[in-house]
C-alpha cells in the first residue's frame, strides 16, 4: 500500500509552495533552503509523471493538474493535522500534572502520591519538583503545592496543612551531647539552619523566653537539607512538623522539646490557576489531599 503513496516529505513542500504561489517564502516557513524546495518539488512530479506547476520569470502559479492535486493534498493534511490535535488533547485531558517545591516533595509528597494514582487510574499522574511560581496561565500544570503566607501571583490557593517548628536532632547526637534535657544545654550544640526560613532559632528562643544562646552553624537552602543534616549529626535543627514527621516515626530524629512547638505563619498551600477551583483535576487532588492530611494529623 506505502508504495502508492507519493514521498511524504514531498506533499508539504507542495502544500506549502501552492499556498503561497513561492518556493521563496515556502522554504522560509518551513525553515530549508530554497534549493530543498525545488528538490522536492522536481521529485513529486516525476513521481506523479506531471507538471504542478507553470515557472515563469518571476513567479510560479499551478497547473490544471497542479490545482486538483493541491485541493486534494491540502484538504488531506488538513484532516490530518486536526486528528492529531484531537489526540493530543486527549493525551493532555488525561495527563495530571502537580508541581511540588523540593522540600515537601521529598519529605511528604512522594511517599503518598501512588494513593493519588490508584484513587483515580484515568490520570497520568506527573510530578514536577521546583521552587519557583507556577504561571497557570502558560503552563500545564494543573495543581501546586506550595510553602508559603497563602499568597501567589495570578492564581487561587488554598490552606491544606499548617506547621509548627521545634529542635530536633539524631538519637546519637543527643546521646553524645549528655541528653539535651534542657534548653540551656544548646548553648554547647551547633545549630544548623535553613536559610531563608521566616521562623528561625532567634524566633524559638524568643518564644521560650531566652535570648539566642547560640546562632553559630551550617545552613541549607532547603528544609530537607537541614534534616538530613540533623540525620547525619551535624547538630540540632529547627524541624518543620510536616517535614520532620516520617523520620521521627522511623527514629531517625529525636523532638528534643515537645512542649515548645513553634507555630508558624506559613504553611502548605494548594494553588491553582484563577477561576479554576472547579476544574475536576483540581477537586481530585483537593479531596485525595484531605483525606492524606486527615490521616496525617491522626497519626502523630
Amino acid at each position: 500500500m506505502t508504495d502508492r503513496f507519493p514521498p511524504l516529505q514531498t506533499l508539504r513542500a507542495f502544500e506549502a509552495t501552492g499556498r503561497r504561489l513561492s518556493m521563496t517564502l515556502a522554504a522560509d516557513e518551513l525553515h530549508v533552503t530554497h534549493g530543498a524546495i525545488s528538490r522536492q518539488i522536481k521529485a513529486l512530479e516525476s513521481y506523479l509523471g506531471v507538471s504542478l506547476f507553470r515557472r515563469m520569470t518571476r513567479r510560479i502559479e499551478l497547473t490544471e493538474a497542479g490545482a486538483a492535486f493541491f485541493s486534494a493534498v491540502s484538504r488531506l493534511l488538513s484532516e490530518l493535522a486536526r486528528e492529531a490535535d484531537n489526540i493530543r488533547r486527549k493525551g493532555d485531558d488525561a495527563r495530571l500534572v502537580i508541581s511540588s517545591g523540593v522540600s515537601f516533595a521529598s519529605k511528604w509528597l512522594t511517599p503518598r502520591l501512588h494513593r493519588l494514582m490508584a484513587r483515580y487510574p484515568d490520570f497520568d499522574v506527573q510530578l514536577e519538583v521546583t521552587d519557583n511560581d507556577v504561571d497557570f496561565t502558560k503552563g500545564h500544570v494543573a495543581v501546586a503545592l506550595r510553602y508559603g503566607a497563602g499568597h501567589y501571583p495570578n492564581a487561587a490557593a488554598e490552606r491544606v496543612m499548617s506547621e509548627t517548628i521545634t529542635p530536633v536532632c539524631s538519637p546519637a547526637f543527643r546521646d553524645r551531647m549528655g541528653g539535651l534535657s534542657s534548653v540551656n544545654d544548646l548553648t554547647s550544640c551547633q545549630l544548623v539552619h535553613e536559610i531563608g526560613m521566616t521562623a528561625t532559632w532567634e524566633d524559638w528562643f524568643a518564644m521560650v523566653g531566652l535570648p539566642t544562646l547560640r546562632n553559630r552553624g551550617p545552613g541549607y537552602s532547603h528544609g530537607s537539607m537541614s534534616i538530613e543534616a540533623a540525620i547525619r549529626g551535624e547538630g540540632v535543627a529547627l524541624g518543620r512538623s510536616v517535614l520532620v514527621a516520617e523520620d521521627l516515626a522511623a527514629g531517625r530524629l529525636v523532638e528534643l522539646f515537645p512542649q515548645a512547638r513553634l507555630t508558624v505563619d506559613w504553611g502548605y498551600d494548594l494553588v491553582y490557576r484563577l477561576g479554576g477551583k472547579h476544574d475536576p483535576k483540581v477537586v481530585a487532588v483537593r479531596d485525595w489531599i484531605a483525606d492524606e492530611v486527615r490521616e496525617f494529623t491522626l497519626s502523630r
